[in-house]
């Protein structure tokens, strides 16, 4: 759980009444509701990199060992991963290129 986020009992929406931040009462269709939809926006692995709900083609290729070692060790130096300084590499070749 993030840090300053606490989780209290559990509540009977049927009883007791809880409101949103907008007022809105909060009951159990609400509840799955909103927990379908969170769960809709949240994905387990990184983010993608364009429309967020959708999918990131992925790109492999394969480079000489020593190519491998310098990307390893620009990331490290710059705190990137390899598939960030891959990324920007071909896309600034594509837009130089055309």
């Amino acid at each position: 759980m993030s840090e300053g986020h606490e989780v209290g009992p559990d509540v009977d929406l049927d009883t007791e009444e809880v409101r949103d931040r907008q007022g809105r009462r909060v009951t159990e269709a609400y509840a799955e509701q909103a927990a379908a939809e969170a769960l809709r926006l949240v994905r387990p692995g990184r983010p993608a990199l364009g429309e967020v709900g959708r999918h990131s083609p992925r790109v492999s290729f394969r480079v000489p060992e020593q190519v491998r070692r310098q990307a390893e060790q620009r990331a490290v130096t710059e705190g990137r991963s390899v598939s960030e300084i891959a990324r920007d590499a071909l896309e600034r070749y594509l837009r130089d290129a055309g």
